[in-house]
């Protein structure tokens, strides 16, 4: 086992952030020039029965899961070192969550990655939708919804006896031991998304591949920034282990929500002194900038705006919904879509199962509607 100094922590912290800003930085660039996006892909099946940028979503969760399962069984990093390391399941936080986000997506024209994006490329709408997720965000892990929702819906679980992840189970039922578990699980749930997503011939394109292979490489990269080279072991002041830059103490992927929530908080009271730049605070500066770059390179930058009152009403209610919604499932469509599914953790497909059923209820409402 390495000691580290201070002093060298504090160069490692800044390794990781830099880290996290590269890659967080390439996945704007890719989320825009790909066009990827959740609540898109899920209109293009519903409206169109086109499911090439569903495709294009499988084929990154399936990267990310084949990824993070390589590594768990390498004994790199391990599940039980996330977030979504439970073994109570708080099923109504997150279907309810998941769904709140799903309908708030919708109104607000994309999640929030999607926003970020189209705020990089001059969409002022987006910047209201950020600005609402923000502040409904942080009301609902510090302020008064936040109260509701602890002593309320999170008190609803169920209890998980062989833990939140499926790779715990098939180890449970199959005797085997818990890397080989994750392996096997992450294994069967890659392939059988691959399958899927090879099942169309008009979703082979340069574009589509690159796009859902890369950005579930750079979550995967993430992983390993926080997991692998974030860890210390022993740090000097407290001489316990910790993960460096992480908001929660623990590992950490990419996810936006509550990120953005952060930066507002730190913008309001940074004086304080208890302020500090974090992974995921990086990693949603690394979008605007990447997707900016891209948006100018590409010459698509256009400043955008509201065009009447119901336009403007819509959005700052996608925008609270996403946020409240963000943090009762524990994460948006990166959060748990993408680095929640890739641990193959229980809790996230719940939320992402919300998070489809509210945006399938919320466009065929506006379909209705129209």
């Amino acid at each position: 086992m390495t000691f580290l100094s201070a002093d060298e922590v504090q160069q490692l912290t800044l390794q990781v952030l830099g880290a996290s800003f590269g890659i967080s930085s390439m996945a704007g660039v890719l989320i825009h020039r790909g066009h990827f996006c959740t609540m898109g892909a899920i209109s293009d099946w519903v409206v169109m029965r086109d499911a090439t940028r569903l495709r294009q979503w499988a084929l990154a969760v399936a990267v990310a899961i084949f990824g993070f399962g390589l590594m768990g069984w390498l004994g790199w990093i391990s599940p039980l070192s996330t977030i979504y390391a439970s073994s109570q399941l708080a099923w109504l936080s997150a279907l309810l969550g998941g769904g709140m986000f799903g309908i708030g997506m919708v109104l607000a024209s994309g999640c929030s990655s999607k926003s970020l994006v189209r705020l990089a490329a001059g969409n002022v709408k987006s910047l209201v939708v950020l600005l609402t997720m923000a502040i409904s965000a942080l009301g609902a892990m510090r302020g008064l919804t936040a109260v509701w929702r602890v002593n309320g819906l999170d008190t609803l679980t169920i209890d998980l006896p062989y833990g939140n992840f499926v790779g715990q189970w098939l180890s449970a039922f199959w005797g085997l031991d818990f890397r080989s578990g994750l392996a096997v699980s992450a294994a069967f749930a890659s392939l059988a998304l691959l399958i899927w997503v090879i099942q169309d011939r008009r979703f082979h394109n340069v574009l589509n591949w690159f796009t859902g292979v890369g950005l579930g490489l750079l979550v995967v990269a993430l992983w390993w920034v926080s997991g692998v080279l974030g860890f210390v072991p022993e740090h000097p002041d407290t001489l316990e282990s910790v993960f460096l830059t992480t908001q929660s103490g623990r590992m950490e992927a990419l996810s936006f929500t509550a990120p953005v929530g952060y930066w507002l908080d730190s913008f309001m009271y940074y004086s304080d002194g208890s302020k500090r730049l974090t992974l995921g605070m990086v990693s949603v500066a690394g979008v605007l900038v990447g997707a900016c770059l891209s948006a100018v390179q590409q010459g698509s930058f256009r400043w955008e705006g509201f065009t009447d009152r119901a336009d403007l009403e819509r959005h700052l209610l996608g925008g609270a919904l996403m946020g409240t919604g963000g943090v009762l499932a524990m994460g948006c469509t990166f959060g748990q879509g993408l680095s929640g599914l890739s641990t193959l953790s229980l809790g996230s497909m719940l939320s992402v199962l919300g998070i489809f059923a509210g945006t399938w209820a919320a466009l065929h409402w506006q379909m209705r509607e129209a």
